[in-house]
């Protein structure tokens, strides 16, 4: 994990770095505005520790900045400004999290591990793979040009599939990404929903891998057509994680 601390207080900087190399983080620090922005054009960090009252360069025109240019990395705000409207307005600049002082510094370590859990690269508007095109802003499908209808979940598991590039997901993850943390919902769902995704897009799209999970095949892997849709209906059987199952699996096939 790469993190950049900008902090116009020397030895707070300091500080923070080191307990946060002792955590195993990669950081850089910034002492003012100016060096924070000359980092980050050439430097690609996951979480920006900001301090707002900065020499040179204010450090709400550092977040406002890394918002207008769409920067991946996330931004914890680290200020002794406590009152509310602060908080808003450093929020509304952009930053995703919010840190006043003094602060206890496993919450500190603890806040930007969980916002680098959350950074991502951009994802591309349009997905492509085995024939099949998403277009995620217009929440469209078609398979080999042919437009196809998807409820929204079937859409949702299919789109996570396909950015997936041909890994393998497993079933738990798919429902912790399709469906709503509030959903009281298993991997029984997921099943019927792959059911209806392979009759509408044809069974070779969406691979069962025994034992592991689903991939939306490669496209330099010809397969039966009916082989997926087999291992799930005529084994009765969800996937599962454990290279145990997976061994003895493989094992009966031989």
């Amino acid at each position: 994990m790469r993190v950049l601390v900008v902090e116009d207080e020397g030895e707070l900087a300091d500080a923070i770095a080191h307990g946060l190399r002792r955590r195993a983080m990669a950081v850089d620090v910034a002492y003012d505005g100016a060096e924070a922005v000359d980092r980050l054009g050439y430097v690609q960090y996951d979480v920006v520790v900001l301090d707002r009252d900065l020499p040179e360069l204010h450090g709400d025109e550092v977040c406002r900045g890394l918002a207008e240019a769409g920067a991946s990395c996330r931004v914890l705000m680290l200020t002794a400004a406590a009152r509310v409207g602060d908080r808003v307005r450093g929020l509304s600049l952009g930053a995703d999290d919010y840190l006043t002082k003094p602060f206890a510094f496993a919450e500190l370590a603890a806040r930007i591990r969980a916002l680098a859990r959350r950074t991502a690269p951009a994802r591309p508007a349009v997905l492509e793979r085995a024939g099949v095109r998403l277009d995620l802003a217009a929440r469209t499908a078609t398979r080999d040009g042919e437009p196809v209808a998807l409820t929204r979940k079937e859409f949702a598991v299919l789109a996570e599939l396909m950015r997936a590039e041909g890994a393998t997901l497993a079933p738990r993850e798919l429902v912790a990404r399709a469906w709503d943390e509030n959903a009281e919902t298993g991997t029984g769902a997921l099943r019927v929903t792959i059911t209806t995704l392979r009759r509408k897009l044809g069974a070779a799209v969406i691979e069962t891998v025994p034992g592991v999970g689903y991939r939306v095949d490669r496209p330099s892997e010809p397969r039966d057509a009916a082989r997926s849709a087999a291992e799930d209906v005529g084994g009765g059987r969800e996937p599962h994680g454990g290279s145990g199952a997976r061994e003895q699996r493989s094992g009966g096939r031989r």
